[in-house]
């Protein structure tokens, strides 16, 4: 009984590798820029299955990009340092001290613990900063809110040199401004960003929400650029849900052919949206 229960397994195992050919087809040579945070960051286990989904990829020809936070982490050594920092409507006031531990832990701990996490998944991945080879030079966002920054001029050509040598890009959100200063960036704004300078396939945002709902709280599988406006409009779409339709519009406005909002909370979330009929959140095209 136990053997055929195995045979079962091994079954269906084979049949959804054979049902996913056409996606492992349709995403040869994709570039999708990926962008990670939540809870899965400070899971070993969850980083270690979001790791291999990404080697998944670049093994069956995607071009991956990974783009990270880290806010509970910066919220720690900022509390371990007696350094004490302010929020505005949601966004964080940066002054001079708190973006050296903004940058200390973006591109430090927490980028290297993913390239790790990667690298030991048998992967090949870089770590990397939107300061590195002005890849995300910044202006200031609002003088109110200090050293937060908002991308203004994207050089993509660090990454596609990667891309030619197999390797995968881990980017953390801190940019650079023309007079030397160094901005923290929002994790979404920073991969909406990227993905429209690299004319992205896919920008998939891992939340910890399923994805946009509606009014009656269902999920939507499919949406256009009007129906978010339409819904943010109506009050529908708000709260944190909003930067991230937001983000969603402008990649989408600056040439990313599509933008998936899901749950990365969910098991092998990516492979689920890239590789099946299904998919997973909800997508928005032009």
């Amino acid at each position: 009984m136990k053997k055929q229960s195995m045979n079962r397994d091994w079954i269906a195992t084979a049949r959804t590798l054979s049902e996913a050919l056409p996606f492992l087809q349709r995403y040869d040579g994709a570039t999708v820029v990926i962008k990670f945070g939540g809870n899965a960051m400070g899971d070993n286990e969850a980083m270690a299955s979001f790791a291999r989904d990404i080697v998944l990829m670049r093994h069956v020809g995607v071009n991956p990009v990974v783009v990270h936070g880290g806010g509970p982490m910066i919220n720690e050594m900022l509390t371990r340092l007696n350094i004490k920092s302010h929020f505005e409507n949601g966004k964080r006031i940066t002054d001079a001290a708190v973006v050296e531990v903004v940058e200390m832990v973006l591109s430090g701990r927490v980028n290297k613990r993913i390239v790790q996490a990667i690298n030991a998944e048998g992967g090949k991945a870089v770590g990397l900063s939107g300061k590195d080879a002005n890849l995300m030079i910044c202006e200031q966002t609002d003088p109110a809110l200090g050293f937060v920054g908002t991308p203004l001029d994207m050089d993509p050509s660090i990454l596609r040199t990667l891309f030619d040598d197999e390797t995968i890009p881990v980017i953390a959100p801190i940019g650079a401004g023309r007079d030397g200063e160094t901005f923290n960036i929002n994790g979404d704004t920073a991969a909406g960003a990227i993905a429209a300078a690299l004319k992205a396939d896919r920008l998939l945002l891992l939340t910890d929400v399923e994805g946009v709902k509606n009014a009656q709280g269902d999920i939507l599988t499919e949406l256009s650029a009007t129906q978010i406006r339409e819904l943010t409009e109506d009050g529908t779409i708000a709260g944190g849900m909003i930067p991230k339709t937001e983000t969603a519009l402008a990649a989408i406005e600056g040439g990313v052919r599509a933008v998936v909002i899901l749950d990365g909370r969910a098991p092998n979330a990516c492979l689920l949206e890239l590789y099946t009929e299904h998919g997973a959140g909800s997508i928005i095209r032009a």
